[in-house]
């Protein structure tokens, strides 16, 4: 099987068993979404979830949380995988978004990744969720799913499997597919004991024939 065969599998696939994948974190506006990203870094979409209505009821705008007080806004994330620095990069990022960018979130990765809190990952979910822009962010889930169905070959880091993700996946399905790789990895393909036996896609998978040769 070609790379290019392989690609259009996984796309054909995801297309008939998941052709309305998205985010599962909750928000209303690219302010919003931007504040749940930076704080799903190492936690749960739920726990962000169950987190974030409260902030943006008392923050609803970047002008708001740009004057949040540290403490304020510590004891509403404090249940928050470290709520010490997130707290931090919220107020940091909201200050950037009112002094810079008028109090919108930008929408190009270069500008984003000036944001306190923001990295790669987090500007291209932002661009590619809000604005459909073909970036892939690769987060764990993405990184390691797409090694084990062998779309990526020998990515040593994120920024490797993305350059691959993005050369081999069309323009039109890259913003998705971040979300079809994202689920496959969560619910199905997880870190250890992955539900080969409920996966749809272990004819191709390059871990799992691995693990079968081996048995």
């Amino acid at each position: 099987m070609t790379k290019q065969q392989r690609y259009q599998f996984v796309i054909n696939y995801f297309l008939i068993h998941a052709p309305n994948a998205e985010t599962e974190l909750l928000y209303d506006n690219p302010f919003q979404l931007l504040v749940a990203v930076i704080l799903s870094a190492q936690c749960t979409d739920k726990r962000v979830n169950l987190t974030t209505p409260s902030i943006f009821n008392k923050y609803p705008a970047a002008e708001h949380l740009a004057n949040a007080n540290f403490d304020d806004l510590f004891r509403l994330i404090k249940s928050i995988s470290y709520p010490n620095n997130k707290t931090k990069h919220l107020i940091g990022m909201a200050n950037m978004l009112v002094q810079n960018f008028s109090g919108k979130v930008p929408m190009t990765v270069d500008e984003l990744i000036l944001l306190p809190g923001v990295g790669r990952k987090t500007a291209n979910v932002i661009t590619s969720v809000i604005d459909g822009q073909p970036n892939m962010a690769v987060d764990t889930h993405v990184f390691r799913v797409s090694a084990r169905l062998g779309l990526t070959t020998n990515a040593k880091n994120p920024l490797a499997s993305e350059k691959q993700l993005i050369k081999y996946f069309p323009n039109e399905y890259i913003f998705k597919a971040h979300h079809w790789l994202i689920l496959h990895g969560r619910y199905i393909c997880i870190a250890r004991s992955p539900k080969c036996s409920d996966c749809g896609l272990k004819t191709i998978c390059k871990y799992f024939n691995q693990r079968r040769e081996k048995i």
